[in-house]
């Protein structure tokens, strides 16, 4: 079988543990986790790079920022992971869900506007598959209404919208490391502060509430607990992982893109005969071949196409249950307008196998296998 993923390791990850246990700081903010936060704020022109234990952490974080609570409302797609929409419905918020757009799968910018309300404080951007929203439309329509963005970039680091880095556009941005990343540590995320007035707090929020960093920094004599916040940093052995694969993160994006460019041309001939659809890219997006998914024809059946996926070795995954439509969704949110493309995004989307170790003889196998797969399923 081959596997729909297999975390890659660089080699260098057991060396800089080693390090990091000699140099005596394993928690939070250690020397490992500073160079991280240090490459991302160099490498995305943040103001500010918080190393989390998670993207769901440095998703709290934000909803903690921006002063998220009961009565709020915040604007998202329903086509995305739970932790996205959890952030704020622990506070008290409202997710309120709004359609995608049938080309990238991401927000539909044009919708964006209807679903404001007197409630509304946040617009949160969902990159999908490490594809850009349209973040010039987004943000000026939190312009004019006084709101803050919140880039979910989760699929998308080393991606770019019109040659900026994605996650340092909006006013906040979150990171995903999970193993499941072009860039992981196991677990583990970052919170990108682009917004240099949420600089000092993220940094209070993060250290429990306390002016921690500060003490450290040498700026006052003693901390003490000064805001709300948590325990919400990665401990440096993590981090230490994570360091090794920043270093590699360009050689990793070339690795992913050219197995993604091999699937692109070769179900061209799928595309064309109506069989399926195959990702859209826009001109003005470079992404970072984070995941490859296939669009089948509404009238084949995905669990039928990943099935036959399976007989021939090759596990194929779909994606989310729309949360719209999710028990929680519907106890704990709204819906903004119908939802057509969303529900049929959850009917049909699959997921193919993308991981840098695969080989041509594994991709020519994957290839051959959605071949018959959408002859036999689709067509």
């Amino acid at each position: 079988m081959i596997v729909f993923n297999r975390p890659h390791v660089i080699g260098t990850e057991f060396a800089y543990i080693e390090q990091a246990i000699a140099d005596g700081r394993l928690a939070g903010n250690g020397g490992f986790g500073r160079r991280c936060g240090d490459w991302l704020e160099q490498r995305l022109g943040c103001a500010k790079a918080l190393i989390t234990p998670s993207c769901t952490a440095a998703l709290e974080l934000c909803a903690l920022l921006a002063d998220i609570g009961p009565g709020h409302e915040v604007i998202m797609p329903s086509y995305t992971f739970v932790s996205t929409a959890n952030a704020f419905a622990l506070r008290g918020a409202t997710p309120v869900f709004v359609d995608i757009r049938a080309d990238t799968i991401n927000l539909d910018e044009r919708l964006i506007e209807q679903a404001i309300t007197a409630r509304t404080r946040a617009i949160v951007v969902v990159h999908y598959a490490g594809v850009s929203c349209a973040m010039d439309a987004i943000m000026a329509i939190a312009e004019r209404h006084g709101l803050i963005v919140i880039e979910d970039a989760a699929h998308a680091l080393m991606s770019t919208y019109r040659g900026r880095p994605v996650g340092s556009i909006g006013h906040l941005g979150t990171l995903s490391f999970h193993e499941t990343k072009n860039v992981h540590c196991g677990e583990g995320g970052a919170l990108l502060v682009n917004d240099e007035r949420f600089v000092e707090r993220a940094e209070i929020l993060q250290e429990k509430g306390t002016d921690r960093a500060r003490f450290f920094r040498g700026e006052v004599d003693r901390y003490t607990w000064v805001d709300v916040g948590s325990s919400l940093l990665l401990s440096d052995i993590s981090s230490a992982f994570l360091w090794a694969q920043l270093e590699h993160a360009g050689e990793i994006t070339a690795a992913r893109m050219r197995i993604w460019n091999a699937y692109h041309a070769a179900f061209e001939g799928l595309e064309a005969r109506g069989l399926l659809r195959r990702p859209i890219v826009p001109e003005n997006c470079g992404h970072n071949a984070h995941m490859y998914f296939l669009l089948l024809h509404a009238g084949g059946s995905r669990d039928a196409f990943i099935a036959a996926l399976a007989g021939d070795g090759v596990h194929a995954v779909f994606h989310y249950v729309p949360l719209h439509s999710s028990p929680a969704g519907l106890r704990c949110g709204r819906v903004a307008g119908d939802l057509p493309v969303t529900d049929n995004a959850g009917e049909r989307l699959v997921r193919l196998p993308l991981w840098i170790e695969l080989g041509y003889d594994d991709v020519a196998r994957i290839v051959g296998a959605v071949h018959a797969a959408a002859a036999a399923c689709v067509g």
